[in-house]
């Protein structure tokens, strides 16, 4: 498929609960004049801990780099875990354009304000070190995640986050998620936009805000989801939980070390 422009964010390469083979399928099978990458691609964070890197997460990163060869413009806006990135700003690195935020026009005219959307976040700006031990738990959180879909393909069904599951059931968290969206939609109206496109809290979502158009083009690790607008000005979220290409067979080479984080992450 061919779309004008297509959002993905929080893919936390360097995790062993990026869902890389997904997202290869993914990029495979679709195409866009614009590509952004709304930041959190590459998780730091956990890179600074230990190091994890399996063939497929570098085949993520060259088939981005082969788009910006072949012609799509993509655009790098870096977020909290890939936040090293930043110093880059205004620099391109093999055809990929780093900026701090940009300013997209859909097909229709919508002026949509493009961010990854940490730097509104209360706890990012006022106790960054509850943000790591949370992203810790998160951590582990998805490593059991990521052993029981393995299950579930062999068994033949689908995809299915626990994690998601779970933040949905703490009011908190739901109370939290609503509390963002509102900020941005807010932050969008004071730059004159129609809109924000934004990631960072792992929720895909497209709908209207006190009349702005709020769109989060989710994550790479959960909901496994992507923005799209099409050649007519459409927004939608497209959902990828099935392989549509040739199966995926992860190596025991592959597992290893993700196995090896999960003992880490237990006797923390």
């Amino acid at each position: 498929m061919h779309y004008k422009a297509i959002w993905i964010s929080d893919v936390h390469l360097g995790t062993s609960g990026c869902q890389a083979n997904y997202l290869l399928d993914f990029l495979k099978h679709n195409e866009a004049d614009k590509f952004y990458l709304v930041g959190d691609i590459i998780d730091g964070w956990r890179l600074k801990k230990s190091f994890y890197w399996p063939q497929s997460h570098n085949d993520v990163v060259q088939k981005l780099l082969r788009k910006a060869r072949k012609g799509t413009e993509v655009i790098y806006v870096p977020g909290n875990h890939d936040e090293s990135a930043r110093q880059f700003f205004g620099l391109s690195f093999g055809d990929v354009k780093v900026v701090e935020e940009v300013i997209h026009t859909t097909a229709n005219g919508k002026r949509l304000w493009v961010t990854h959307g940490d730097q509104f976040d209360g706890v990012m700006q006022y106790a960054k070190w509850l943000a790591y031990v949370g992203d810790t738990l998160y951590s582990f959180i998805l490593h059991v995640n990521r052993y029981f879909n393995m299950l579930r393909v062999k068994m033949g069904l689908q995809y299915w986050s626990l994690s998601q599951y779970l933040k949905h059931q703490v009011k908190n968290a739901v109370s939290y998620i609503a509390d963002f969206e509102h900020i941005m939609a807010r932050e969008a109206r004071l730059r004159g936009c129609d809109g924000v496109v934004c990631g960072h809290i792992h929720k895909a979502e497209i709908r209207e805000i006190d009349g702005l158009l709020y769109c989060n083009d989710g994550d790479w690790v959960e909901s496994l989801t992507a923005l799209v607008e099409t050649q007519t000005g459409e927004l939608k979220i497209i959902h990828w939980t099935q392989i549509k290409g040739e199966p995926i067979v992860t190596s025991a080479a592959d597992l290893e070390p993700a196995i090896q984080s999960l003992i880490e992450e237990a006797t923390l």
